[in-house]
């Protein structure tokens, strides 16, 4: 049997519910507004990285990527954003993490863009076909639903206290001159029942926070609403979002506290290094790069964030897997500068955070993907007797922040998780 993979992308009849053909332990998953891709059955593949000396994981994995990609024989005649030869993947936030970098190629896929349904399979080359009718998903495919399940979590490796402290102590570093802006978080962990499925999660990410990019790889599950990059047909576009205030409690609270947000020097200050990290990292692989002049409010059902969008056009041979590269961390989810900051992190957060804020979403052959940032999010870990989570949830610390008001922040980001476990 050949390393070489095998692709053949079908147009089939409209799937009520992607999910329904899932993994329920190991549910693999990109969902937004009903539309995405959701792997059926187990992975055919899985390229890791860990510490790379000297090189970036992400590097590794676009080169590893590329090898197959370019080996692969390729039937799509669909051509849709996620038809094809697609990979899951899921990327450190640390290149010290003790956690993997993870591509997961699925054996099958089922899509969905619009109105138009699909079905991929991907197997080695000379692996024995599958039945003709194997192409069109039926019943069979769907893999009900566990019992309904419930999970608490609690204080992990940072207490709230220690959290405010953390904050003060990054204070005194912003004051000092040592950088602009470092965005710190904090755990919470918890188990949930052995044998959960972890799809009715999924399920209620994706019903509760329709406009964020909700994903399943590897254990690590979440809503997100930012956007890292995507990249289709050569066209690259980017959404920053930095600055958060809590929706109101009725109508008038909502309007001030949208108003308060957009006028908010402190907010506006911290967007701004957010989009500049993101235009940098951009420009050398870009052109007709260009971004809104002002940040618009962009409203979830718990917050509100000033939002950018940013669009170019790839000038290179660069793939989203090289953008990803380029672009993490932006100043979104480490600070100014970069390299201060994440520094500053290792040093004030008692814990890894794994892939928490890393990079999560998919690749084509082709190099186009959409790749979120992990936030909103936890790491489910099966053990013997239970399966373990880990969430998380950050704030941006500038000069002027508050101790007790970031922590009220990571509460609010914590709500859609917590809520959803519940």
């Amino acid at each position: 049997m050949s390393s070489a993979l095998v692709v053949e992308t079908r147009e089939i009849d409209p799937v009520e519910d992607l999910l329904a053909a899932a993994s329920p332990s190991r549910p693999l998953a990109w969902l937004r507004r009903g539309d995405g891709i959701v792997a059926v059955g187990e992975p055919l593949r899985e390229l890791r990285a860990g510490t790379t000396p000297g090189g970036l994981r992400s590097s590794a994995l676009a080169t590893a990527w590329r090898r197959i990609a370019s080996a692969a024989r390729i039937d799509d005649p669909i051509a849709l954003p996620g038809t094809g030869l697609v990979a899951f993947g899921a990327l450190t936030f640390d290149e010290r993490s003790d956690a993997d970098s993870v591509l997961v190629i699925p054996s099958e896929v089922i899509g969905r863009h619009g109105s138009r349904f699909w079905r991929t399979r991907i197997r080695f080359a000379g692996a024995e076909d599958a039945d003709d009718d194997a192409a069109e998903p039926t019943t069979a495919d769907a893999v009900a639903y566990g019992p309904h399940w419930a999970g608490t979590v609690g204080p992990g490796a940072q207490s709230p206290q220690g959290y405010q402290e953390s904050v003060r102590q990054a204070l005194g570093r912003i004051a000092g001159g040592e950088l602009s802006k470092v965005v710190l978080a904090r755990d919470l962990t918890g188990t949930i029942p052995a044998g959960s499925d972890l799809r009715r999660l999924v399920r209620a990410l994706s019903t509760g926070y329709p406009d964020t990019w909700v994903f399943a790889v590897d254990g690590l599950i979440g809503a997100s609403p930012e956007t890292l990059v995507t990249v289709h047909e050569r066209t690259v576009t980017a959404r920053v979002l930095a600055g958060t205030a809590a929706r109101g409690a009725d109508a008038d609270a909502d309007t001030a506290a949208s108003a308060a947000l957009a006028s908010s020097t402190k907010d506006l200050d911290e967007h701004q290094y957010a989009v500049q990290s993101v235009l940098a990292s951009l420009r050398p692989h870009t052109r007709a790069l260009a971004a809104s002049e002002q940040p618009f409010l962009l409203k979830l059902p718990n917050l509100f964030h000033l939002a950018t969008d940013v669009e170019g056009e790839l000038a290179d041979g660069g793939t989203a897997l090289d953008l990803v590269g380029a672009l993490h961390p932006t100043a979104a989810v480490a600070g100014t500068p970069t390299s201060i900051a994440i520094g500053v992190i290792r040093e004030l957060e008692p814990f890894d955070r794994g892939r928490y804020a890393g990079p999560v979403g998919w690749v084509d052959a082709a190099g186009n993907g959409e790749w979120a940032i992990a936030l909103r999010c936890a790491q489910f870990t099966v053990t013997d007797d239970a399966i373990a989570v880990t969430a998380y949830a950050g704030a941006g610390i500038v000069a002027g922040s508050d101790p007790e008001s970031e922590l009220l922040e990571t509460r609010v980001k914590f709500r859609p998780l917590v809520d959803a476990l519940a």
